[in-house]
């Protein structure tokens, strides 16, 4: 379909051109030869590793547009292969090339980053975009195009309601993911030669990108409501619940906030590449206003539940943006910190059913869910090794690091089966149990499911998140049931 529009697109160009004599070609950046947005890019990796850079954003910003764009690409690294390409309107662009028309990027975004993307394609004879004192938008960028091309005939390709004033006075011009707002009014100022529709906004995209799916790994808070034997309480369980929703909403606040700032690492990931925000199929502002609504709404929802319960979900809130922000970036720090925000969710639990957790059970968690943490990090470095990688992006792991990453996530495993079997002899666990002997058979069943995790791994058969893996695998699902078994009978 894309490339039917884009033949009868260019052959229509053509008789256009040839009845015009226009050979010059303007293409706009921003939201049309790319999906996404290089301001909000820049400034997002301004923020990255130092939010309270935002008070300078704010100056810049007063002394005008143009000049917070400047101040940005200074401290922008902006790598243009790596950026979501529209490749069918690439793939159009070549063909007008092809036949003798000079193409030139005319783009608001700052000259520097331009100049890197034209550099990157190759396509353009020129190049004309924001200077420090001015912002080529709108109508600064139609004279800038007027002075440029001597007031001779013009296509232009664009995308946005601001693009209307140039398409007034060009010959003809292409309408790129434009609404159909902006469709219409632009056929009544121009001959449109060709269209390449709006992509229609896919609520799987924003599903996606809200990882819903990783509101499973929230069911830890229900571990304390199993281990207080409150299962058959119905008022404990819908506490829960609503602890879990909470949780959920908060998380998937910072998996938005995560991926806006990863998008550089995540872009050069063989797999996070297809991230929806990464691969501009849900805009950057639509994330940042998506990630505070959900924010808000996971902290009203555990506001409702008790003033302690709100206060652990902000600290759970407040280590998963520092992990995010910053954490993550070092050496087993990153992992160590996994570890903790999942018995996080552990201490919520408790805290949503208003019971003390256990000192066994907060043991026994950092120990596993570290051993779980190194799993997804040697299948990682197993990816990279297999792409002839040397080092992480946006990690602090080499290659050379595996084997031993692999040897702290086998003994961090085994550490958690002693804790567990040092807890079946304590008292705690005779006044709970009718039949404690009984639990002596979860030390094997947590063994072969944690050893079953690890061949995997080694195997590379590990998705990059194991407790999601674990939701898929049938020998995780049987271990699950027979532990769950196991725990009945012992009780």
């Amino acid at each position: 379909m894309a490339s039917e529009t884009m033949a009868s697109g260019t052959a229509t160009f053509e008789r256009t051109v040839s009845q015009g004599e226009c050979s010059q070609v303007y293409v706009d950046l921003d939201g049309t030869l790319i999906r996404s947005d290089l301001l909000l890019e820049s400034a997002l990796a301004f923020l990255r590793h130092a939010p309270l850079r935002i008070f300078s954003l704010v100056v810049w910003a007063l002394r005008g547009r143009s000049y917070l764009k400047a101040r940005l690409a200074e401290h922008f690294d902006l790598d243009p292969a790596i950026l979501p390409y529209r490749t069918e309107l690439i793939s159009y662009l070549r063909e007008l090339k092809q036949s003798g028309r000079n193409l030139v990027l005319a783009t608001a975004s700052d000259e520097r980053l331009a100049q890197r993307v034209a550099s990157h394609l190759g396509l353009f004879n020129g190049v004309l975009a924001s200077s420090e004192a001015n912002n080529l938008k709108g109508k600064n960028k139609h004279q800038a195009i007027e002075a440029h091309c001597g007031n001779s005939p013009y296509v232009y390709i664009g995308n946005d309601s601001s693009d209307l004033h140039i398409w007034k006075h060009a010959q003809a011009g292409v309408l790129v993911n434009a609404t159909r707002r902006t469709a219409d009014r632009a056929r009544h100022l121009t001959n449109i030669t060709a269209e390449f529709p709006r992509e229609p906004v896919r609520l799987s995209a924003y599903i996606k990108a809200i990882r819903v799916y990783q509101w499973s790994k929230n069911l830890l808070l229900f571990v304390p409501l199993i281990t207080a034997h409150l299962w058959s309480n119905l008022e404990a369980i819908v506490h829960v619940l609503f602890a879990a929703f909470a949780f959920s909403l908060c998380a998937s606040s910072i998996y938005l906030i995560n991926d806006l700032f990863d998008l550089s690492s995540d872009r050069a990931h063989p797999r996070k590449r297809f991230r929806p925000i990464a691969a501009g199929l849900v805009p950057i502002g639509n994330a940042v206003a998506l990630s505070v609504a959900l924010l808000l709404l996971g902290l009203i929802v555990a506001a409702q539940l008790s003033p302690l319960f709100l206060g652990v979900t902000v600290a759970y809130v407040v280590t998963t943006l520092a992990y995010s922000l910053s954490l993550k970036t070092y050496v087993l720090i990153d992992v160590i910190t996994l570890a903790g925000l999942y018995t996080f969710r552990i201490i919520g639990g408790a805290v949503a059913l208003a019971v003390v957790p256990s000192f066994w059970l907060l043991a026994f968690s950092m120990f596993i869910f570290l051993s779980l943490a190194l799993v997804k990090r040697c299948s990682e470095l197993q990816l990279l090794s297999k792409s002839q990688g040397t080092a992480t992006r946006g990690r602090d792991y080499m290659t050379s690091d595996l084997g031993v990453v692999q040897t702290m996530g086998v003994a961090s495993g085994f550490a958690a089966v002693q804790v567990f079997a040092l807890y079946i002899d304590s008292d705690e666990v005779a006044r709970q149990y009718s039949h404690p002997e009984m639990l002596w058979l979860l030390c094997g069943t947590i063994l072969y499911w944690l050893g079953r995790m690890w061949i995997k791994t080694a195997r590379d058969e590990m998705h990059d998140d194991p407790l999601l893996f674990a939701a898929r695998d049938r020998g995780s699902l049987i271990m699950a049931l027979l532990s769950m078994a196991i725990v009945f009978a012992a009780v």
